[in-house]
């Protein structure tokens, strides 16, 4: 997963998480994440995943913390395939809502809004870029 996000994430933006947050994250029991291969399905044991999920699952609602893919896997439906799983999972969970939050600036807004992910609010100059720059945070919520 580290591979992935060192990848995916550019650090311009300094949204990457290192690797204690990650470990950390992981080890917390009501996070769970999604390896996804290359074809779309769940990687095989000699294969590299080609991006992952990770979630916060909460009584009746769920959260995205962390969604990346491989830049040469990109614009192959693996997102969106990672978001159309973890939305069928939340609601199997009884979930009735789910959240993600975004920079507001990142180009992944269009994928979230395609999925029905609503912007419902906004927190002022949330993530600071790495030249300094503040950027807002975006908060989205799709009803289950």
């Amino acid at each position: 997963m580290m591979a992935i996000m060192e990848s995916a994430f550019d650090p311009r933006w300094g949204e990457a998480w290192n690797r204690k947050q990650l470990s950390d994250s992981l080890l917390m029991p009501h996070n769970q994440y999604r390896l996804i291969g290359a074809d779309g399905g769940e990687p095989a044991d000699d294969t590299p995943a080609a991006g992952f999920s990770l979630i916060k699952t909460i009584p009746g609602e769920e959260e995205l913390l962390l969604i990346a893919v491989l830049p040469e896997h990109r614009g192959k439906g693996l997102g969106k395939a990672l978001l159309q799983q973890f939305a069928q999972e939340a609601r199997e969970r009884g979930a009735e809502k789910i959240f993600l939050e975004m920079r507001a600036n990142n180009p992944a807004d269009v994928l979230y809004r395609s999925m029905g992910f609503e912007p419902i609010g906004k927190r002022t100059q949330y993530y600071k870029a790495a030249d300094g720059s503040r950027i807002d945070a975006i908060t989205m919520a799709l009803s289950l």
